[in-house]
């Protein structure tokens, strides 16, 4: 440490200075202290210069032998043998990346959640330990609840269950499977402000590797297409793509049914009842839209034009009436010029369907029409192939396969029996380009404000990330377990995975993908030190600091003893990860 000094136009300062070699191999400094100007140091270690300048010296020596005391204090030495062996069985390597996971899990205070079933059940087993540890897995490294017991010995605090006990767990977790979404959603709260005046629902199936038929695990129409039996998910969302609910139920029911159970469990449970129901075409039936036509709720729903009584169609595909989105000028769509490239156009048009009094919302882009023309295009050259190679196959069902555009005659001109011919069928072709550009929804919000609405629309795509998540980046099938309840604690332990990590996106500012999260998650490994602490073997980047930050806690030093490191084990339990 040295004194330096600065001088300007009207004063003389006095700083503590700090000299050393920077990461980069370069001498650097940094001010340790500032001991202020000369005129302010002179009326208390004056009357000269030379006495203020001996008692800055005596401060910088103090300094020195105060960060030296530190620097002693914090620095660890610890020998290595070049001759001596590993001892049996000793863990080396541990995973680290589970700690900001458990800091989202409880702020969730699922561990408050889990006492108040163990109190039910009066069960020995720490539930909490099984349930967290099965979310951490299902997050950083999915896999069956077997191995998951496994890897959670890597785990900086590995499990003190049994493998029997896990199993004992699950069958616990289903009975309370909706008990548990209630306290994540109340307790959700405060982590973060829910955006709940929106709720998005979807279904989607998950696949068995089995051959028969057996309690829910029913024979339906896989997503996948796959010819495995299945069970489905309805999943609820809220605006900000956070989960709200789930259930579960057979393969082989129509998706349709199973809004109104799990919405009427959302409305008396979780005590919302005001929000706007949005879902695509398939949840959108008359019953749906008469059940959240009820109330303080509204909805939002797709509507595919073609399915449109023939008064209505007629009136979406009328190029004329339609209005420009940005400044609400009339437009016809049939004299688009190419400034209105990358316009939205829109027409509003009353739809009376049963006892609901109901607007139709259809919307056209350009852009969409553009794009949706160049795929065509590339199937119609496939479907040309198709005819000229004679390989075509029969009952293809894909609506988007290039199959669709090709038709065939079996008859001659006289009318006789002839050998079946395939050509491509242009009335079809034309038919569908009638579409291009068009999108519709119907909603009975007739005052509302139509940017808003479209708005709304549009964010369906975050539950469709969710499934992704759930089903890739969690591996949530195949679904190994077989027990009915087993099954239903299967998919309580994807949800809550889901929700830990959606929250965590969100505490993290929506900054990070979803790969980038999960690998610096995963990475974060620690390396035992003979018994003395961890080094931490991980690349300290932008997002690990965003993690530490967000999560209260920070376990990029050099060296982390085993003390330390029990404290950073309790902040993340802490569970004070409070909304903005």
């Amino acid at each position: 440490m040295r004194v330096i000094t600065s001088k300007s136009k009207n004063a003389e300062s006095f700083y503590i200075s700090h000299s050393f070699v920077n990461s980069k191999g370069t001498n650097t400094s940094k001010i340790v202290r500032k001991l202020g100007t000369l005129e302010e140091l002179l009326k208390d270690h004056g009357p000269t210069r030379e006495d203020v300048l001996k008692w800055a010296k005596e401060e910088a020596r103090i300094e020195t032998i105060k960060y030296k005391s530190e620097q002693t204090a914090k620095a660890v030495q610890i020998t290595f043998h070049a001759d001596r062996q590993l001892d049996h069985s000793q863990q080396k390597l541990f995973q680290g990346g589970y700690l900001f996971i458990q800091a989202i899990y409880y702020a969730l205070q699922l561990n408050k959640t889990c006492r108040k079933i163990r109190d039910k059940y009066r069960f020995k087993y720490d539930i909490n330990a099984i349930l967290s540890d099965l979310v951490y897995n299902r997050v950083l490294f999915p896999t069956s609840k077997a191995s998951a017991f496994k890897a959670a010995h890597k785990f900086l605090e590995p499990p003190q269950y049994g493998l029997h006990d896990v199993y004992r767990a699950l069958s616990i977790l289903a009975n309370e499977m909706y008990l548990i979404q209630e306290e994540c959603y109340k307790n959700s709260r405060f982590v973060c402000r829910r955006n709940d005046k929106v709720l998005y629902y979807d279904c989607s199936n998950f696949y068995f590797e089995i051959e028969q038929e057996d309690g829910d695990r029913k024979y339906g129409k896989s997503k996948e297409h796959r010819p495995n039996p299945i069970v489905q998910m309805g999943l609820f969302m809220d605006r900000d793509g956070i989960p709200l609910a789930f259930s579960i139920f057979p393969g082989n029911q129509n998706e349709q049914g199973s809004l109104k159970p799990l919405e009427t469990k959302v409305l008396q449970d979780f005590e919302c009842r005001k929000f706007i129901y949005c879902s695509d075409a398939g949840l959108a039936s008359q019953a749906n839209r008469r059940f959240n036509h009820m109330g303080e709720r509204s909805f939002i729903v797709t509507q595919p034009i073609k399915k449109l009584k023939a008064e209505y169609k007629a009136s979406a595909l009328d190029p004329s009436g339609f209005r420009r989105l940005s400044d609400r000028k009339n437009a016809d769509l049939s004299k688009l010029s190419d400034n209105d490239k990358e316009a939205l156009f829109y027409k509003e048009i009353p739809y009376g369907t049963g006892d609901i009094d109901q607007l139709l919302i259809v919307t056209y882009s350009p852009k969409y029409a553009a794009y949706q023309k160049t795929i065509r295009e590339a199937q119609i050259e496939r479907a040309k192939a198709m005819i000229s190679n004679g390989k075509f196959k029969k009952n293809r069902k894909n609506p988007n396969d290039p199959a669709r555009f090709v038709n065939k005659f079996a008859v001659t001109d006289d009318g006789e029996a002839a050998e079946v011919k395939y050509y491509l069928d242009e009335e079809k072709i034309i038919e569908e380009a009638r579409y291009d550009g068009l999108y519709a929804v119907c909603t009975d919000l007739l005052e509302d404000d139509i940017s808003e609405i479209l708005k709304v629309s549009e964010g369906r795509w975050q539950i469709e990330e969710c499934f992704r998540i759930m089903k890739t980046d969690f591996s949530a099938r195949p679904v190994y377990v077989q027990r009915s309840d087993r099954i239903k604690a299967h998919f309580l332990i994807c949800f809550i995975a889901l929700l830990c990590y959606r929250l965590l996106e969100k505490k993290l500012g929506s900054k990070y993908t979803c790969s980038e999260i999960l690998n610096s998650l995963r990475e974060m490994n620690f390396a035992d030190i003979e018994n003395q602490g961890f080094i931490p073997l991980y690349k300290r980047e932008k997002i690990t600091d965003a993690l530490h930050e967000t999560c209260g806690f920070r376990t990029d030093f050099q060296f982390i003893t085993k003390q330390k490191m029990k404290e950073i084990q309790k902040l993340s339990k802490k569970g004070d990860i409070t909304k903005e």
